[in-house]
């Protein structure tokens, strides 16, 4: 069974940076498209940024574009999240999810992925 869990969240002041980390057990996190949620509070979780299994590519969505960076780290077995230029609309719970057999078209789906972790904090003051 594949188990996640996030790490890094925190408070910061506009304009600075965080790194999440999401380390897996269960399964090779090469052979696993894995990506990043956030739900704000009184809002719907959204998609901020996958790795495709494999090589696949990075994807992110248009908010974080720029200034945020995912990447997998093979020898740790852990997916990263470099977020950097943090505005106050960045608060939220970031969640890791991984799944295997997820096209391209899906993976800003939150329902194509069958494992999650528990979330991490992170707070953005203005």
């Amino acid at each position: 069974q594949v188990r996640l869990v996030e790490s890094g969240g925190g408070l910061v002041q506009t304009g600075g940076s965080l790194r999440l980390s999401c380390e897996i057990s269960g399964r090779t996190v090469n052979a696993l498209t894995v990506a990043w949620f956030r739900q704000a509070p009184g809002k719907e979780r959204e998609f901020v940024a996958a790795i495709r299994r494999f090589g696949g590519g990075t994807y992110y969505s248009d908010s974080v574009k720029g200034r945020f960076t995912m990447s997998r780290e093979n020898a740790k077995n852990t997916v990263t999240l470099e977020m950097n230029n943090l505005i106050p609309e960045d608060t939220a719970v970031y969640h890791c999810a991984a799944g295997e057999s997820i096209i391209l078209s899906s993976i800003r789906g939150d329902q194509h992925y069958a494992n999650w972790g528990q979330g991490t904090r992170v707070t953005v003051s203005s």
